[in-house]
Parts: structure tokens; C-alpha cells; sequence
């Protein structure tokens, strides 16, 4: 079965149009391409990642609301998986940038904080 889908590269601002299917275990690419691309698109062919960026509720302090993203991309199939657990996680100040707000959301992949949330 041929399952070829159209893809945009976003690796630089050119945003080259290409298709790729996979063929005996190998992703095959028509379009072109620069040498930065094709790893590019044959990751997002075969495990499309993405990094998570959001906000999850505080208690206390004086904002209600924390912004944080993933520590690296994570598969694009557990975004909303990860979303609903962000929706219950509640963090007390004080909190850095950069502290871990949940370790192992997905594939090992921690949530960490954005910015800093004073008391």
C-alpha cells in the first residue's frame, strides 16, 4: 500500500513542498530538498515529536498561572494525554525557570517551568 502524504519541510524559512511513503522499511522523499531536510522529514514521517508549551494553575503567589513547556519534543500522539495531566498539576511558589515540574510526562521527558513564579 502506497501511503504517501504531502509534507511542508520547516527546517528553514523556504518551506519545501515534498511527499513521502515508506517503502521496505525506508522513507522515500520526492521533492527537494536541502541536506538539513531529509532527516527532518523522515523523522516527522515515521515519529512526529513535538514540544508542549502551556500553563498549569498555581496556588498562591501573585498570578494564577505558570508557563511551561516540555524538556524536549515528545511524540505527537501523547499531547492530549499530557494536556489532561497538566490540567490537575497545581505548583506552589517559589518556582525557578528551568525546575522540573513533572519528571516523566512522556518518554522520560520532564515539564519544566518558563519563567520564574515568585511568592
Amino acid at each position: 500500500m502506497d501511503d504517501r502524504r504531502d509534507m511542508v519541510c520547516i527546517v528553514c524559512p523556504k518551506g519545501c513542498p515534498v511527499q513521502a511513503w515508506e517503502e521496505g522499511g525506508a522513507v522515500h522523499i520526492e521533492g527537494e530538498l536541502c541536506k538539513k531536510g531529509k532527516p527532518y522529514i523522515q523523522q516527522e514521517y515515521q515519529d512526529p515529536r513535538r514540544v508542549l508549551t502551556t500553563t498549569v494553575m498555581t496556588k498562591g503567589g501573585r498570578f494564577k498561572r505558570l508557563p511551561v513547556r516540555t524538556s524536549a519534543p515528545i511524540p505527537r500522539q501523547d499531547l492530549f494525554e499530557a494536556m489532561a495531566v497538566l490540567s490537575h498539576t497545581r505548583v506552589t511558589p517559589p518556582v525557578k525557570i528551568g525546575e522540573v515540574i513533572l519528571a516523566g510526562i512522556s518518554s522520560g521527558v520532564d515539564v519544566i517551568a518558563s519563567d520564574d513564579l515568585l511568592e
